[in-house]
C-alpha cells in the first residue's frame, strides 16, 4: 500500500517533493489497479528515490474531475512540483520504469 492523498494534501505534497512523484488513481473494485499496484511495489524497491502516492477515486471525486480521470488505473507523473505526463504503461515493473524515465526526459507539460 502506498501513502494516500486527498484533495486537501495532494498539491502540497507534490509541490514539496523534489523527487519524481507518481500519483496513482485507483479503487478497491479495480482489478487492473491491483495488477498495477503489484508492479509499482516491485518498482518501489528498485527505485526508492521515486515516490508513489495513491488517490482513492471513489472518495476523491474532486481530484478525479480535476485530473480528468476517465478510467482506472490512472497515473500522473510530477517532478520538482511540475507536472510531466500522464503515464500509460503495461503493468510490469520494467515497462513502468521505462515509461517514467521517458517522461522525465521530457520538459514539464501543462498540468491537467
Amino acid at each position: 500500500m502506498f501513502p494516500q492523498l486527498s484533495q486537501f494534501d495532494l498539491h502540497h505534497r507534490i509541490a514539496a517533493s523534489p523527487a519524481p512523484t507518481l500519483v496513482f488513481f485507483t479503487s478497491r473494485a479495480c482489478g487492473s489497479c491491483r495488477q498495477l499496484r503489484q508492479a509499482l511495489e516491485v518498482l518501489r524497491h528498485k527505485r526508492p528515490d521515486w515516490l508513489v502516492y495513491e488517490v482513492d477515486a471513489e472518495r476523491e471525486g474532486g481530484l478525479v474531475r480535476e485530473f480528468e480521470v476517465f478510467h482506472l488505473p490512472a497515473m500522473f507523473l510530477f517532478h520538482g512540483g511540475d507536472f510531466h505526463r500522464e503515464i500509460d504503461s503495461l503493468a510490469t515493473p520494467e515497462a513502468l520504469e521505462a515509461a517514467i524515465e521517458a517522461a522525465l526526459a521530457q520538459p514539464p507539460a501543462e498540468a491537467p
